[in-house]
C-alpha cells in the first residue's frame, strides 16, 4: 500500500490510528522518505505528549546468569559459552539502595529483571518484597522475571507493581528463528495475565537480529493490536554478544531504528516509547533523530541487565544540548 492509500485508510490528517493495524500499512511507513516520517510521527507524538520531556528508567539484574531457556541474543542463558556468571538472587537491602541511587540520579521507574524461565513461588516472594520498599521510595516499579503462572501477577498487582516487562522480541514468523525453547504465543499468555491483573504492560521487541522490514512491521502490528497497546514499549537495537548464536549479526542501518521508533510512535500514540538497549552505540546526533521520531523514554544508568549504557553525565549533557526535561 502506497502512502497516499494508508492516508485515506488511517486519517493522517487527524493522525487517527489504524484499528487494527496491518502489515501492509506499518510497511507503508517504514517506506515513506525519512523526513515525512519523522514529521508524521512528532505530529502525534506532540498530540499525546510534552515534545521535550522524556521519562527515564533504572534497570537492575537482580538475579543475573543461569537461565534455561535458549534466546539467541540472550548472554544469561546456560546454554551459551560467554562471560556472564551465574548469581543468586540479591539481598533486599542491596536491591533498595540500588534504587535509592537510581532515584538521587533522575530516574523515576526502577526496573528490576530475573533471568528466569518464571519465578518459583519462594523466589516471587522476594521480589513482591523488593517491589515493596523500592514503590515505598515514591518510585514506579517495573520487573521482568519471564513467563508466569497463574496467580503470579495478582500477587505483583497486591505488591504494588507498576509495570511488567515481558517483550515479544520478535514477530511471530521470526520467532522460531530467535527461540526455540518457548513460542510466541507463551509470551502473549503471560502479557494477558499482566493485563488482567490490571498492572501496566511493558512489551517491545528487539532490531538487528537477521530479520526483514516485514518481520519489523509485524513485531508493531502485534504490539499495536494487542486488546490495549502497552503503557511502555522498550526498542532494543540488538547488541551482539560473544558466545551467543547472534555473536556475528551484522548492525543495523541506524536510519531504520529511527524508522522503527517512528513507527511504534505513530501505531501506539498513547504510550512511552523508550530506546532501551544499544544506545552506547548511538551518538547523540542519533539519539537526538529518535527523540524527534517519537522516542520519549530511556533507560538511564552505566548497565542494563548484562549490557553496557551511556554514562549518566553523558546523558545529562545530552539532555542539556537539546533542552530535554526529565520526568
Amino acid at each position: 500500500m502506497q502512502a497516499s492509500s494508508l492516508a485515506a485508510v488511517c486519517s493522517t490528517q487527524q493522525n487517527a490510528p489504524c484499528s487494527p493495524w496491518t502489515v501492509e500499512q506499518v510497511l507503508a511507513l517504514y517506506e515513506m522518505p525519512l523526513m515525512d516520517l519523522i514529521w508524521r510521527a512528532q505530529g502525534v507524538h506532540r498530540q499525546h505528549f510534552d515534545p521535550n520531556a522524556i521519562q527515564r528508567s533504572a534497570l537492575l539484574s537482580v538475579k543475573t546468569g543461569g537461565c534455561s531457556e535458549d534466546c539467541s541474543y540472550c548472554s544469561q542463558s546456560a546454554r551459551y559459552d560467554t562471560d556472564t556468571e551465574r548469581e543468586r538472587l540479591m539481598p533486599i537491602g542491596d536491591v533498595v539502595a540500588a534504587a535509592q541511587a537510581a532515584k538521587d540520579k533522575g530516574a523515576s521507574r526502577f526496573c528490576m529483571g530475573a533471568a528466569w524461565r518464571g519465578p518459583k513461588d519462594n523466589d516471587l516472594d522476594k521480589v513482591l518484597e523488593m517491589v515493596r520498599e523500592v514503590k515505598a521510595l515514591g518510585m514506579q516499579t517495573c520487573v521482568t522475571l519471564g513467563m508466569l503462572k497463574e496467580g503470579q501477577a495478582d500477587k505483583l498487582k497486591d505488591a504494588g507493581l507498576d509495570y511488567y516487562n515481558h517483550n515479544l522480541d520478535t514477530d511471530k514468523e521470526f520467532y522460531g528463528q530467535v527461540i526455540k525453547s518457548h513460542t510466541h504465543d507463551d509470551r502473549l499468555d503471560t502479557l494477558e495475565q499482566v493485563r488482567d491483573a490490571g498492572i501496566n504492560v511493558c512489551s517491545g521487541g528487539i532490531i538487528g537480529m537477521g530479520e526483514s522490514r516485514k518481520n519489523r512491521a509485524g513485531l508493531i502490528v502485534q504490539l499495536a493490536n494487542l486488546p490495549k497497546p502497552p503503557e511502555s514499549v522498550p526498542i532494543n537495537n540488538l547488541v551482539p554478544i560473544p558466545g551467543t548464536p547472534m555473536a556475528e549479526s551484522s548492525r543495523l542501518d541506524p536510519f531504520e531504528f529511527v524508522r522503527t521508533i517512528a513507527a511504534a510512535r505513530i501505531t501506539m500514540p498513547t504510550s512511552w516509547v523508550r530506546l532501551s538497549a544499544g544506545r552506547q552505540e548511538m551518538n547523540d546526533e542519533l539519539q537526538a533523530l529518535c527523540f524527534l521520531a517519537g522516542a520519549n523514554s530511556m533507560f538511564y544508568g552505566e548497565r542494563l541487565l548484562t549490557t553496557g549504557n551511556p554514562d549518566i553525565d553523558r546523558d545529562d549533557q545530552l539532555f542539556a544540548r537539546l533542552g530535554l526535561k526529565a520526568v
